[in-house]
């Protein structure tokens, strides 16, 4: 083949017309008479393919043959300026290798409307759909929009533990990490598991959060923030829920409720904004043809503030809406996703940030308030998702910290690092949680968590 370098689709369609090009990637479709034929190609550089253009005089039947919708292709050819609409320049082909064929009658991903069902069952594909490519390159540009944010505020990047002894949430739904035989593991006199014998010599999990040792990082280092894994071993089969997705945490000695609040607003605003200046076409195609609403929304969150209210003055709007709720609604309830809508969607129609919410209904490292019923919590609720962002201001009191364990019944051999935190050089500090997957959603319109992470896990899907 002729010596040309390769270049990305994303280049090539910016490049002046009149040289010698080499393009490498899959064939989205092949269309054409017996004078020319028309190849769309893409190679995930960007959402838009490149038109080759192949004059049938130089390429016989048999080798136009094999170039079918999945094929992967080599092309060598002129970049001239485009006849048809659509694109600037197309490709002249004067060569073409085929490097992998896919043959029309089981290659799935043919040229029709797909079902988001479909394409979760051929997730080792999917990424290859308009769609699929235009998800996943939002996604690499938020995880980087995430780290230079923290990044140019001075924050500092803490990596947390993935196996963990302790239950940050206090939940208990969590997935065990073990190296004994489950079909017959060692037990004591008593018959219970002797996990003295396991790896680390005693029970541990996956984490649900690095927050409490990013609270250690923070009340040293300052600002950090954690961007990882996290696990949950619920069984819900919702479109928000995944059992295992991605979570950034940022925790801050000195910040107080409001910094905390502010700092929120700051960073989802920031990673819109980045989105819409970084990300247009795919977010054109997907506004397109996902919700016609999606630009729109992404630019009215940059450009309102964000309504901050009590979690008692947002029962009292609820309880006066005449809305009849699936959930009941009263003071002490935990608020549902219709809730959280309702209050964001219909009632302000922006952004809410819900501070001061019962303390029974929050864990136990939430700050107490005065009034002994709340705690200085907080959750920013957005359009279409509800609860994206949930934090509080930390308890930096250690007698109040261990009331609140006491109460709670909780176990606190797990927990002494944590609690000694409290007896050395304690500081008043507030972090919060960003849910990547729930951010994405958001961003990308899509409407199930399932469809904006490559590979998703749910209850009884570890597929691929």
């Amino acid at each position: 083949m002729t010596s040309v370098d390769r270049n990305k689709i994303a280049v090539l369609l910016k490049e002046e017309a009149g040289k010698t090009v080499m393009a490498k990637g899959w064939v989205r479709t092949k269309r054409g008479n017996k004078n020319v034929a028309f190849i769309a190609l893409n190679d995930g550089s960007t959402i838009n393919n490149i038109q080759i253009v192949c004059d049938m005089k130089k390429f016989s039947d048999e080798e136009m043959k094999p170039i079918t919708t999945g094929a992967c292709i080599c092309v060598t050819g002129q970049l001239v300026e485009s006849q048809g609409s659509g694109q600037r320049v197309e490709i002249q082909a004067e060569e073409i290798q085929v490097y992998g064929t896919a043959d029309p009658e089981t290659y799935p991903l043919q040229k029709k409307g797909h079902s988001m069902e479909f394409l979760r069952e051929i997730a080792h594909l999917r990424p290859r759909t308009n769609t699929f490519g235009a998800v996943l390159r939002i996604r690499h540009s938020m995880a980087y929009a995430i780290h230079k944010f923290f990044n140019d505020k001075g924050f500092y990047y803490l990596h947390t533990p993935l196996i963990t002894a302790s239950d940050a949430e206090g939940a208990g739904a969590m997935f065990q990490v073990t190296t004994l035989d489950i079909s017959n593991p060692p037990r004591k006199e008593d018959g219970k598991v002797d996990y003295a014998q396991d790896f680390f010599g005693r029970q541990t999990n996956l984490t649900v959060s690095g927050q409490l040792e990013g609270e250690l990082g923070a009340l040293a280092l300052g600002e950090i923030y954690t961007f990882g894994p996290t696990f949950r071993a619920e069984n819900s089969n919702t479109p928000r829920h995944l059992a295992e997705f991605w979570m950034i945490e940022p925790e801050m000695a000195f910040y107080e409720i409001k910094e905390n609040m502010d700092l929120a607003e700051e960073f989802i605003k920031y990673l819109v904004k980045y989105a819409l200046d970084n990300c247009m076409d795919d977010l054109k195609f997907l506004n397109d043809m996902f919700d016609k609403e999606l630009i729109a929304r992404l630019q009215s969150v940059i450009s309102t503030d964000f309504v901050r209210l009590t979690y008692t003055e947002g029962i009292d709007i609820l309880e006066k809406s005449g809305r009849k709720f699936e959930f009941p609604v009263y003071w002490g309830v935990d608020l549902q996703s219709e809730h959280e809508r309702y209050l964001v969607e219909q009632h302000f129609k922006k952004p809410v940030i819900l501070t001061d919410y019962p303390k029974d209904i929050k864990a136990f490292y939430m700050k107490q308030n005065d009034d002994g019923k709340t705690v200085r919590a907080m959750d920013v609720l957005f359009p279409k998702i509800g609860e994206i962002i949930g934090g509080s201001q930390r308890e930096e009191n250690l007698e109040k910290l261990q009331n609140r364990i006491a109460e709670l019944g909780m176990g606190t051999e797990s927990l002494w690092w944590y609690i000694e935190t409290r007896k050395f050089g304690t500081a008043p500090h507030s972090g919060f949680g960003l849910g990547f997957e729930r951010l994405l959603l958001f961003v990308t319109g899509m409407a199930n968590i399932r469809d904006v992470i490559p590979f998703p896990r749910t209850p009884k899907t570890a597929e691929f």
